[in-house]
Formats: C-alpha cells, structure tokens, sequence
C-alpha cells in the first residue's frame, strides 16, 4: 500500500467529515484501508498517519465529537472481541494518549446506552456486523441493572449454566466452584456446570439470559434447553 495514497485519503476523508479526521474503523469502511496496510510497516499508531497528513491527535479528541469517541470504541471492540468493561477502557486510555478517557464514555450515557449508539453507529457506517453481534446483548440489558454492584463489589462476576438431571440453571455468582459445590450438596442429583461468562455486569447479563430463554422456564432459574440453545450461551466468553 502507497504511504502517499493513504495519507492523501486520510485528508480526503477528513474534509467530507468537516475537517475532523476518521477512527480506523470508519475509516477502513469509507476506504477500503485496513489497519494491516499501515500499521507496523508505515506507522505504529493512528495518530501518526493523522501527524504525517497534518492533523494532530490531541486536535481529533480535544472536543470528542461523538462519531470520533464512538469510532475508537469500535476500533477498541474489535481489538478485544468483546464489549469493554470499564478497567479495561481506562487502561487503554492509559497507553494510548489519542484514546478517550473513561469519563468521557460514563458521559454519553450508562452502559447499555453507549452499546446501542454503537449499534447505530456500525448500522450507519456498514461492514461492522462483527462489532454489532458483540454489542447487542450489552445493549438488551435493562438499565437499572447497568451500574448495580456485585455482592463483593468485586470488579468481575459470572453468569453460569449449570446442568442438573434433565435441567439447567443460569445464575450469577462470584466464584463458581464454590457455587457448584453449594448447589451440588442441596440439590437430589449431581450437578455439572456447563459454562461461565466473565462480566462486570452479572446482573444484566444474567436477566438478559433468563429473559432469552423465558418460554423454556421449568421455575426459578430453572430451564428445559435445547442443545442449541446451550451451544449459544458456550459461544460467549464474556459479555
């Protein structure tokens, strides 16, 4: 890839979006340019592509216009494979002096809200179906849930599918082992968990599931899955 081509697209670009240079993911939609083609082998980071074509970073962020702050969250989904939690946005903005601060993503709203604006985001933009999918479970759980606290207050919990007999159960718990072995001394047949998921959000993830397979409740937390349904809680690791 011609370093002159991208630089002149970057300048391109950023006259069309009112002289505010793209994030990479809209940028890569927009151009067909893929982090791959400058990265490591014409530039290390972002902002210096956006140096060489006469912006410079700090002027991208200095108002955090919303499709710029939304579009390095996309880029940042997309490093990850999964919806960031809050540690992680602030360690990002830690190393990466050109990425916004986690204050600035608590300010466009609660976390379900900023996942729906990134849903629309991608929508609008095109060729981001990956980051959607990773986008919409966050964005289904109820907003009172959002910011409430685990019982240790610890930073991450999990949502764990656990097979007994015939039956699953989804629940939440900060240690699963310890779980299991509470249920498996209650409970008339042995038990097995299935499947955890990593969250910061156990409360909404585990009602997002209970919701989801709401007309396989057998009571409780209690549900008669199909293998389908199992083989879709196992595809997530964290959510």
């Amino acid at each position: 890839m011609d370093k002159q081509h991208i630089v002149d697209e970057i300048r391109r670009t950023a006259e069309a979006n009112d002289g505010v240079p793209l994030g990479t993911a809209r940028f890569e939609a927009e151009t067909g340019i893929t982090e791959s083609d400058w990265c490591g082998k014409i530039w290390i980071r972002w902002g210096d592509a956006l140096q060489e074509a006469g912006y410079e970073p700090n002027q991208m962020q200095s108002a955090f216009d919303e499709e710029v702050v939304i579009g390095r969250l996309v880029d940042f989904i997309r490093e990850l494979g999964h919806y960031p939690v809050a540690q992680e946005l602030r360690m990002k903005s830690r190393a990466d002096p050109d990425f916004p601060s986690h204050n600035v993503f608590q300010r466009r709203g609660r976390k379900h809200e900023v996942a729906k604006k990134v849903i629309e985001y991608c929508q609008a933009v095109g060729g981001l179906d990956d980051v959607v999918a990773l986008c919409l479970p966050v964005a289904a759980a109820p907003a009172k849930t959002q910011d409430a606290p685990t019982a240790s207050n610890a930073e991450f919990a999990f949502v764990y599918l656990l097979r007994s007999g015939r039956n699953y159960k989804i629940g939440r718990t900060c240690s699963v082992g310890r779980r299991e072995y509470e249920l498996s001394i209650q409970l008339p047949e042995p038990s097995t968990v299935v499947h955890e998921i990593k969250t910061d959000d156990p409360i909404g993830i585990e009602e997002y599931w209970h919701k989801r397979f709401a007309k396989k409740r057998k009571g409780g937390e209690w549900f008669s899955l199909s293998a389908a349904d199992i083989a879709a809680f196992k595809r997530r690791k964290f959510m």
